[in-house]
């Protein structure tokens, strides 16, 4: 298994070993005492889904209070996972980081509290896991529009399919007051 550092030192992309044979593979998804080892030491308290199809965006999405480490991982299909720095004071403040995870490469990126997460679905479909190192909060839910061209993420779908609270959160410029500090 490998733990490789991104452009953004706190977020890690995981190379996981894969054995195949001609029955099909095999991997470990998760193994506490191997990902603390490559900087990932959880805990993880909650599990999430989604199914979606092609063109989705998702994000960016963060919770202030309860800040959620994510380890997300698509099972099937293809997307386009991206972490952007919202840690205020951080030296790498505004700056994103994106991935290709698909069922394919069955590779995993690691989010840590204080960044903000999304994705979009490269593929017809794409299903995707995450753990999360706290529970989901309604009244903690924060988000930055997708498209902010300060953060200027290079999305790789022209015309997204974005639900209505993602098409209306405000600018990172916007959010002073609901950012983590570093």
């Amino acid at each position: 298994m490998k733990f490789v550092e991104t452009k953004l030192k706190a977020v890690v992309l995981v190379e996981p070993e894969v054995f195949e044979d001609p029955r099909g593979y095999f991997l470990e998804t998760y193994h506490a005492g191997r990902y603390a080892e490559g900087g990932i030491a959880g805990p993880f308290v909650q599990d999430n889904f989604s199914h979606s199809v092609r063109s989705t965006l998702r994000g960016l999405h963060y919770q202030l209070k309860h800040a959620q480490g994510k380890l997300v991982m698509a099972l099937e299909g293809r997307i386009f996972d991206v972490a952007v720095d919202i840690r205020k004071g951080s030296p790498t403040f505004g700056q994103w980081v994106g991935v290709e995870l698909s069922g394919e490469n069955k590779r995993q990126l690691y989010i840590p509290p204080g960044f903000a997460h999304g994705f979009c679905v490269l593929s017809d479909t794409a299903a995707v896991l995450y753990k999360c190192t706290d529970v989901y909060a309604p009244q903690d839910e924060r988000g930055i529009v997708w498209n902010d061209p300060a953060i200027a993420i290079t999305w790789p779908v022209a015309a997204p399919l974005l639900s209505r609270k993602d098409q209306a959160y405000p600018r990172l410029a916007d959010m002073d007051r609901d950012l983590p500090v570093y």
